[in-house]
């Protein structure tokens, strides 16, 4: 895969990982008024697809330092690595700034995605390790523990049937 760009996941993809992981929720509860889109980046680790979905900026954030798991997107968002998980084909689109109707959301997205391509190396390298420590350490350290269970998920994902698909 070439430079890290936006992604949007298919919300049925989404409501079907989540059965199997604490930190994928549910695009829309009904306590929410709107519901959570799944933006983020989308990147390989041995050989699969796997997508770093954003989080917006809280006031938390700004007193908190960055860690392999976690990386800050200037003062707009976060990528929180222990909570990527595996894609396959068909359940993601590309998200282009461009298309945005919204102004303000359009710049937030431009903003992002310069900071982004900034920090890709950084990024991968520390998707990459913790994908490595998960699998390694699974349930013996703090970080492995707040990550997506990665094996499962892979498990999980190659079961996914898109719907509407033929084989």
């Amino acid at each position: 895969m070439d430079k890290l760009l936006f992604y949007e996941i298919d919300n049925k993809y989404i409501d079907f990982l989540s059965k199997f992981s604490e930190h994928l929720f549910h695009n829309a509860k009904i306590t929410q008024t709107y519901t959570r889109k799944y933006i983020g980046i989308l990147f390989e680790i041995n050989d699969l697809k796997y997508f770093a979905p954003l989080s917006s900026f809280k006031p938390k954030h700004k007193r908190l330092s960055e860690t392999v798991d976690f990386i800050k997107i200037g003062d707009m968002a976060v990528i929180n690595l222990n909570n990527m998980f595996p894609v396959i084909d068909g359940v993601f689109s590309l998200k282009n700034p461009a298309d945005e109707s919204d102004t303000q959301y359009k710049t937030l997205l431009n903003n992002e995605i310069r900071i982004i391509r900034k920090k890709e190396e950084q990024i991968i390298t520390n998707a990459k390790t913790v994908y490595n420590h998960k699998m390694t350490n699974d349930g013996k350290s703090k970080l492995s523990q707040r990550c997506n269970d990665f094996k499962l998920l892979e498990e999980k994902c190659k079961e996914y049937k898109i719907p509407g698909k033929k084989k």
